[in-house]
């Protein structure tokens, strides 16, 4: 018996699990979520000291804190895109055969039955 070289098998293509992917999205949402309470003590603290631009800072901190939970739900909810979708999108599908062109049947002269040819 022969035996065959080992040939170590590439799963670089390979995705990550269901458990790394929650936890990557866990980590973004927690994130996220702390710069939103980033925004709000900020927002806090420029408020009780009455900074210079407040009418500037304090728009921006309020956006912050708005925006950023809707984002921080969006993220968490996402998953990767399924392999066999990822590229549809950037493959040519082959075009339909053109159909035939439309061949009209030959007219063969009409045939006139008269009286008179009949035997």
């Amino acid at each position: 018996m022969t035996r065959q070289a080992y040939r170590p098998i590439l799963i670089t293509d390979a995705r990550p699990s269901r458990d790394d992917q929650l936890r990557s999205r866990q980590v973004r949402y927690l994130v996220m979520m702390s710069i939103r309470v980033a925004c709000l003590l900020i927002g806090a603290i420029l408020l009780g000291l009455e900074a210079p631009l407040l009418w500037l800072w304090l728009p921006i901190c309020v956006v912050g804190m708005v925006l950023f939970p809707w984002l921080a739900v969006l993220i968490a909810n996402d998953r990767p895109v399924k392999d066999e979708h990822r590229l549809s999108r950037f493959t040519r599908r082959a075009a339909p055969d053109a159909p035939a062109p439309l061949s009209l049947p030959v007219q063969q002269p009409a045939r006139v039955i008269d009286a008179d040819d009949v035997a």
